[in-house]
């Protein structure tokens, strides 16, 4: 068993432990906080879009695509291309 010395020793350590996993989980909490805030300013967005005629379903693809590599992007859409020929789709 420990000594009470001992349990004086590890209680600062332990204190700072407890200290540093409270500090991560708040800020955890505070940054989902945050992305649900921007969460809904997107969807407010898209919802104004859709208000003003856009398609939603078309800029969320959009969206997508730009976030894409270019060589990747065109490298998707050849074989897309390619697949929809085979079908008699083009």
């Amino acid at each position: 068993m420990a000594t009470p010395a001992a349990v004086k020793e590890d209680a600062p350590a332990t204190k700072f432990a407890k200290d540093q996993l409270k500090s991560i989980i708040e800020r955890i909490e505070r940054l989902e906080e945050e992305k649900k805030a921007i969460s809904d300013d997107i969807r407010d967005v898209y919802a104004e879009s859709k208000g003003n005629g856009f398609d939603v379903k078309a800029l969320r693809t959009i969206v997508r695509l730009r976030k894409q590599d270019p060589n990747e992007r065109q490298e998707h859409e050849t074989i897309l291309e390619t697949y929809m020929h085979a079908l008699g789709m083009m």
